[in-house]
């Protein structure tokens, strides 16, 4: 029998995996924030230092989006939402 996670549990998970990212980016003037998790894709914000970093692309890609897909595999993206 296969368990499928819920929307639901798959957000508190997301929310659960941001909370270990974003000490690391707090110690680099950053943050991490979470918006919403819709069709398979997380938005977040990323703000302070991190916002207009020229690393944002990379810290997202390679860092955040690969740290979460890897521990939920539902995520397929993972998008920085710009204000």
């Amino acid at each position: 029998m296969v368990i499928r996670m819920t929307d639901n549990d798959i957000e508190l998970k997301i929310r659960a995996l941001i909370d270990k990212l974003r000490p690391f980016l707090i110690n680099d003037g950053g943050n991490l924030e979470f918006v919403k998790y819709e069709n398979n894709i997380v938005y977040v914000r990323l703000t302070g230092a991190c916002k207009d970093c020229a690393m944002i692309d990379i810290t997202l890609k390679d860092g955040i989006e690969e740290f979460i897909v890897n521990e939920i595999p539902e995520v397929k993206e993972v998008v920085n939402v710009d204000d």
